[in-house]
């Protein structure tokens, strides 16, 4: 069993964000592995678990990102909760990616991945939480030629009739629960409520201080993913482009009115005054 989680190193979603160029600006000292990945990594270290010793000791999950050299924190926190290798994919080309680049980059370092070795599964987070776009999954698994499934909440690894490998997912949608089966390998994201993550051990913590990560430009990953009759330029390539940003204005100083009897009325002015009503 072979598992590549696709994770990404994203701003503290509490602190200010700035936009230089139309890019964000990101910190060493504010950044963190996205939340919603880590249920993605929960996952894949499950299903290894789950697996017989013999099956358990071949297998591997790797953790993937696309980033500057800040975004190995990422992959090191992902080491603490027990991944056994990192990649990270960074080039000038991509400085600015969008959705679609991103995607690309994931893709092509997967089937690089998978001339190595064959990958069996590629999981992913429901969203990053800087982005929300939650479209990196599928865009990667069309550009892979793999079947998707997304925000699925349980799913189990099985074989149909034929003996051939499929995986079988629960999602959890507005007013109905789907049950669906696609064939391996395929991309998956999980929701945050398909596991709870576990914490990191000290153990792995000091070891995860010196693990290597493999570093990754476009040219490296080129040859194998033109084997697989991807194109590197057109799948890195942005299509979107930011025009400009602001930053949100303030918010407004409360209006305190103190109740003397006409507290109703005020309230009714305020609302129509707002547009409220």
């Amino acid at each position: 069993m072979r598992i590549v989680v696709a994770v990404k190193y994203v701003p503290d979603i509490q602190s200010d964000r700035g936009f230089v160029d139309g890019r964000v600006v990101r910190t060493s000292d504010d950044g963190t592995l996205n939340e919603l990945d880590e249920n993605a990594v929960e996952a894949a270290l499950r299903l290894v678990e789950a697996l017989g010793e013999e099956d358990r000791a071949a297998s591997e999950v790797v953790v993937l990102t696309v980033g500057p050299a800040d975004a190995e924190q990422a992959l090191r926190k992902a080491y603490q909760l027990g991944a056994d290798r990192a990649v990270r994919v960074t080039d000038d080309a991509l400085a600015g990616a969008d959705y679609f680049a991103t995607a690309g980059a994931v893709a092509v370092a997967v089937a690089t991945l998978a001339a190595e070795r064959p990958v069996d599964l590629v999981l992913t987070g429901m969203a990053a939480l800087d982005g929300l776009g939650s479209v990196v999954p599928t865009i990667t698994s069309a550009a892979l030629g793999w079947p998707a499934v997304g925000l699925v909440t349980a799913f189990e690894l099985a074989q149909d009739a034929s003996g051939a490998p499929v995986l079988r997912a629960t999602r959890e949608l507005d007013g109905a629960t789907e049950q669906v089966e696609v064939p391996r390998p395929a991309v998956v994201s999980v929701t945050d409520h398909a596991n709870d993550p576990r914490f990191p051990n000290f153990k792995l913590i000091m070891a995860a201080r010196t693990k290597n990560v493999d570093v990754w430009s476009l040219a490296e990953v080129a040859d194998a993913a033109g084997s697989l009759g991807l194109d590197v330029a057109t799948l890195t390539t942005p299509r979107t482009r930011t025009l400009s940003a602001e930053p949100r204005p303030e918010r407004p100083e409360p209006e305190i009115v103190v109740d003397k009897g006409e507290g109703g009325i005020a309230l009714a002015e305020y609302l129509i005054r707002n547009e409220l009503v």
